[in-house]
């Protein structure tokens, strides 16, 4: 710990600090003002701010300081790397400090999976803190790997880097006093617990909160993220890779609310933040939308240390960490230097520092399908009308709607319905044997199949084709490489991308990982004829989740989401 002594004397400017950040523009989320001076750090704290010397001296040549950026709400599995290569990606894009939520790799794997995300995000310049899901399973519709009781939570939630309960998806069961969820939320011993209910109204919406609900990242409309706020609770504005809020939300944060407004990406993937960024992205998005600088600075870093009472954390002041930002400008919001703790760990876009491989093997070797064969993939039906999946582009949402089908001896083939293809969920933790088989229109996809275990939110074995030749060869690629995504067509492989670890996450770095998603998306744009208005891996990642509505596919069958029965 810094000497109180040598502290005071630094500051009254008597000894020189290990460093001195010079000539900057400091923005003070404090006091809502730009200030010119140098940042004095000693033994990673910030100890004085004006007009120092310092042991070693960096000339900041009047670029922007910051606070080092946070993300309130953040799956690291979504960017399909492990903690370590994700700190790489975004350390450089100026996020210092993440909280994260390994709901997905939780419903693989468990407390296994959290024990792992906790172990391969120690020891880097980026602070991981975590939520415990709460939902896992996320629904009883669906075969996950794992089920989490409140004894688990029990058992981590003292972790000092365990903040809380994660994402409350289970809203129906909160407001209906669920004995389950009950004892999941006395479990989080009053530590604070993440929202998750964008649809919930007026008393709903009241006891959401009287149960103990703190933030919300679901928030679409202004009036839901208005009704929020009136309850005291924190908005976490997204902007994500598949949902994009913060336009419209944006319109409603004013100086008067402001400071219960923090920003998150929840779901990020590769691409997006390697082109666009990470929360520095947030910030450009609002600033172009209208809010001041300051104030988006202010979202991105003290907002959220305080909502999840991050202490040392939000602000360049003295006793804060030194976890520092230098912006080129505060429109453009790109980094050119990241300081985490005083270090320098990132300069003009690149990390500056290595991550060592965390190998553990109870996230290992999570496929386990046996016998895969074309008659998994018969689809018989008991009358010429089916039930279908209808995509609708640019959206997670689906229809379902009610068409005739051509059938050979009450069997549905792909060849015979032009338009319509087959949409296979094979149960993949436990070798329980189920397949859930439906039937897609609007996809596009011809002469081939595209399969994927990354499938919202029990991450099962999903895949579509027009033919059970191609799709029996997806099913074997996957299971050779112990989960990823692949495109397959005339019974060739044409490329996978392998996640080894939970059939969600590579080792690789972002760079690996993004050009190979980015090749078999061209392929199944190109080669198989996608439609574009539809990402050819997310869309079939979310025909899986049964919470989203019309209508969705599980292992255990076709799921009426509106009604919340299995479709006959």
């Amino acid at each position: 710990m810094l000497d109180l002594k040598r502290r005071i004397e630094i500051a009254k400017g008597k000894e020189r600090a290990e460093l001195v950040l010079k000539n900057l523009k400091i923005v003070n989320v404090f006091s809502h003002e730009i200030i010119e001076g140098d940042i004095a750090i000693e033994d990673g704290k910030i100890v004085a701010i004006g007009s120092y010397k310092g042991k070693e001296e960096i000339d900041g040549k009047g670029l922007y300081a910051s606070p080092g950026l946070i993300d309130g709400h953040v799956h690291i599995e979504s960017s399909l790397v492990t903690p370590g290569e994700f700190a790489k990606a975004v350390v450089p894009k100026g996020t210092t400090c993440i909280i994260a939520d390994p709901h997905e790799i939780a419903n693989v794997c468990g407390t296994s999976g959290i024990e792992y995300m906790l172990k391969a995000s120690e020891n880097l310049p980026l602070d991981v803190f975590l939520m415990f899901p709460s939902c896992v399973p996320a629904t009883q519709f669906e075969t996950s790997g794992a089920v989490l009781s409140d004894e688990d939570i029990k058992a981590l939630i003292d972790n000092d880097r365990i903040l809380g309960l994660g994402e409350l998806m289970d809203y129906p069961s909160v407001i209906s006093c669920n004995e389950k969820v009950l004892k999941k939320i006395n479990a989080a011993r009053g530590k604070i617990i993440d929202g998750h209910g964008p649809s919930i109204e007026d008393k709903e919406l009241a006891a959401y909160v009287a149960a103990g609900v703190k933030t919300e990242h679901e928030c679409s409309t202004t009036k839901e993220l208005l009704d929020r706020l009136r309850l005291g609770m924190y908005i976490l504005i997204r902007e994500g890779s598949a949902a994009r809020n913060l336009s419209e939300l944006i319109k409603a944060v004013n100086p008067y609310n402001l400071r219960r407004c923090l920003f998150c990406t929840d779901d990020r993937h590769p691409e997006d933040i390697i082109k666009d960024g990470h929360i520095n992205n947030n910030l450009k998005v609002a600033v172009k939308n209208g809010l001041d600088p300051i104030s988006a600075i202010a979202m991105a870093t003290l907002n959220a240390a305080e909502c999840y009472d991050l202490k040392g954390k939000g602000a360049i002041s003295i006793g804060y960490d030194a976890d520092i930002v230098l912006f080129k400008d505060l429109e453009s919001f790109e980094p050119i230097m990241v300081f985490k703790n005083g270090k320098l760990v990132a300069k003009d876009g690149r990390p500056l520092f290595d991550v060592k491989k965390v190998v553990d093997s109870s996230v290992l070797n999570r496929i386990n399908i046996k016998d895969i064969n074309e008659d998994m993939f018969r689809l018989k039906l008991k009358e010429d009308v089916a039930n279908i999946i209808k995509l609708l582009p640019f959206s997670l949402v689906t229809k379902k709607v009610k068409k005739k089908v051509l059938l050979r001896d009450k069997e549905f083939r792909c060849e015979d319905n032009e338009g319509l293809l087959k949409l296979a969920v094979i149960e993949r933790h436990k070798g329980t044997g189920n397949v859930g088989l439906g039937i897609v229109e609007g996809f596009g996809l011809k002469g081939g199949a595209i399969a994927t275990t990354i499938a919202h939110d029990s991450h099962n074995l999903i895949i579509i084709g027009d033919n059970d030749r191609d799709m029996v060869t997806a099913a074997l690629e996957i299971q050779r490489v112990k989960g990823g995504v692949t495109v397959v067509s005339k019974g060739e492989v044409l490329s996978t991308l392998p996640l080894p670890i939970a059939g969600l996450m590579s080792d690789d770095d972002i760079e690996t990982v993004n050009q190979k998603l980015s090749e078999i998306i061209k392929i199944a744009y190109e080669r198989l004829n996608v439609s574009r208005d539809f990402d050819p891996v997310m869309t079939l990642a979310f025909l899986a989740l049964p919470v989203i509505p019309e209508l969705k596919l599980t292992d255990m069958g076709l799921f009426n989401v509106i009604n919340f029965t299995f479709e006959v």
